[in-house]
């Protein structure tokens, strides 16, 4: 057999997606996906007070599975043999506590079924209170330590989390060694790492979650977390101080996870990166083009060359790192909190009645019902979709504000809430829908305007995942909004692709991560152009969206202090 292949894992929110993709052009030759049956069920989480936690198991269950099953649906003799690398990206910040070995704590029978001791999901806010003390004592730092992470720290990241798990669970706090992401932690787990010290930390998660910078000589020192909490005191000097590039390999395969996949120990592992960060690669990012990872958050990644934006600091962002998304440029991450999931929590509104009332009505079987149910879930928002584009766009329709599940960019605030207004009697399901999706593509926008003022100029947008593929009704209002063109990329699996070109990398079939992404990358699909008739409007109404968005995180503002 003369072709080499690579295996890209992309662990997202609901589920783990494996590709098998021929290394010499990118060819998806099978695929697989495994939802976590924990995370499914809605074991550990409690939306109420934004809990969101995923148990290892879902992981690693998922991994083996998935991996597995692409080797077997390829119809290739001889596959496990051939394939050179995996590569894996993940949701983050997605930290876990782990014991001397980094074993998770969650794997260990004392904390199997404690959600503190599980894998803390980036979209778990329960550490507003942290980020806040976080920020409120660097302003009074000799040193500027957030200053790469766009001067705001979040609840959604690495130092937040530790310290209200450790504030919380005295228990998990004394059987903590170290605290490691989710895509730090499954290359270690794949190369048979057994101490946590040995674990290779990503400079993609270091830089922007954890505060690493060469400028600090690493992480801030102890002083620093210690002025925060005592409860923080030593815990830096048991993390890291080293960071490696995703185009690097963690190691090879052990010969545990050899045999439990059908592979060679000579496979390469290489180092792990947010799912954003390697979809952006899987969907050819440009210098200056924002590529939008559209999910149920979304992550805008933007790459600069590092000696014309070497001393930009952009404020309000989700952090800029050398070498965190394309070695030797320059990455900055934006986003949004809530991008799909608005659409979801609307849909879920919707489905309210169905679900609650129809297995009260007599003469409904289990079956039909769910039957019902199904369907609903399926046609809704397509149907919401269709009616709400033939509605007319004026300056004083019903407006929205994005913050369902808080701020991330511009200005972290995960606090924040989202809001509707100017309702009427009129006002029905559809013109509900399209505020919602008119204040996501607000949102980004003024991501755009953020970069834009701050001296990163923005030259295109690049479509990626799910939203982006399949609602040419949200992409095309995206386009309207923006007043820029927005390519689509082909690839339905933009991360997990771009995993598979940074295994390739590692493996050294590539001598940098763009020779892969030009020879593995499969292009763009469509451009939506912006209707300029509907351009002033939008405009207008973004105006409007500020307006409503200053009311609010005042009005907010005021209910934390009286």
């Amino acid at each position: 057999m003369n072709r080499s292949y690579v295996i890209g894992v992309d662990y997202g929110s609901d589920s783990v997606r494996s590709v098998l993709v021929d290394a010499s052009n990118g060819d998806e030759i099978s695929s697989a996906v495994f939802y976590y049956p924990r995370w499914k069920k809605g074991d550990y989480c409690d939306a109420t007070i934004s809990q969101f936690r995923q148990h290892p198991l879902d992981y690693i269950e998922g991994l083996e599975a998935t991996i597995k099953e692409c080797l077997q649906k390829s119809g290739i003799k001889g596959i496990g043999g051939a394939v050179r690398a995996i590569s894996v990206d993940t949701t983050g910040s997605t930290p876990i506590a782990v014991n001397e070995k980094g074993t998770p704590l969650a794997l260990l029978d004392e904390f199997r079924d404690n959600p503190n001791a599980m894998f803390v999901l980036w979209k778990d806010h329960t550490a507003v209170r942290e980020a806040e003390e976080i920020n409120r004592y660097n302003q009074n730092s000799a040193v500027d330590y957030l200053k790469y992470v766009g001067g705001v720290y979040s609840s959604e990241w690495f130092w937040a989390k530790l310290l209200h798990i450790f504030r919380t669970d005295e228990r998990v706090r004394q059987a903590t060694h170290s605290w490691v992401e989710h895509c730090d932690y499954i290359p270690f787990l794949l190369t048979g790492g057994e101490r946590a010290t040995a674990i290779k930390r990503g400079v993609c998660s270091a830089g922007h979650k954890s505060l690493w910078a060469p400028e600090f000589g690493g992480l801030p020192p102890n002083t620093f977390f210690t002025g925060i909490d005592p409860l923080l005191d030593g815990v830096v000097d048991q993390l890291f101080s080293d960071t490696y590039t995703s185009d690097q390999p963690a190691g090879l395969l052990c010969t545990e996870w050899a045999q439990r996949l059908g592979l060679s120990t000579a496979v390469v592992v290489g180092i792990g990166a947010f799912d954003c960060h390697m979809g952006a690669v899987g969907g050819q990012i440009e210098p200056y083009y924002l590529s939008k990872v559209m999910g149920t958050s979304t992550c805008d990644m933007l790459v600069a060359p590092k000696e014309e934006v070497q001393h930009i600091l952009v404020k309000g962002i989700c952090g800029q790192v050398d070498g965190s998304i394309i070695p030797g440029m320059i990455g900055m991450e934006a986003g949004q909190s809530a991008f799909g999931d608005a659409y979801a929590w609307f849909k879920q509104v919707l489905l309210w009645p169905t679900k609650q009332l129809i297995p009260q009505i007599d003469g409904v079987s289990d079956e039909l019902r769910e039957q019902i149910t199904e369907q609903l879930e399926e046609k809704l928002l397509i149907s919401l979709s269709e009616k709400a584009a033939d509605l007319p766009v004026t300056p004083i329709a019903e407006l929205a504000v994005d913050w369902f599940n808080g701020r991330r960019t511009p200005d972290a605030d995960q606090s924040l809430k989202g809001a509707l207004t100017g309702l009427h009697l009129g006002t029905d399901a559809p013109r509900l829908f399209r505020a919602i999706v008119e204040a996501t593509c607000f949102g980004a926008k003024a991501i755009v305007d953020r970069f834009v003022d701050q001296g990163i100029p923005v030259k295109g947008l690049i479509g990626l995942g799910g939203v982006a593929k399949k609602s040419p009704f949200i992409m095309q209002m995206m386009a309207n909004v923006m007043n820029m063109p927005i390519r689509i990329h082909k690839s339905e699996q933009t991360c997990a692709i771009g995993a598979a070109m940074f295994a390739a990398t590692a493996a050294g079939l590539y001598a940098q991560v763009e020779d892969a992404m030009q020879a593995m990358g499969q292009g763009f699909e469509r451009t939506y152009e912006p209707e300029e008739k509907w351009v002033p409007i939008y405009a207008e109404r973004y105006e409007r969206y500020k307006a409503l968005g200053d009311f609010v995180a005042h009005q907010d503002t005021l209910t934390v202090h009286v």
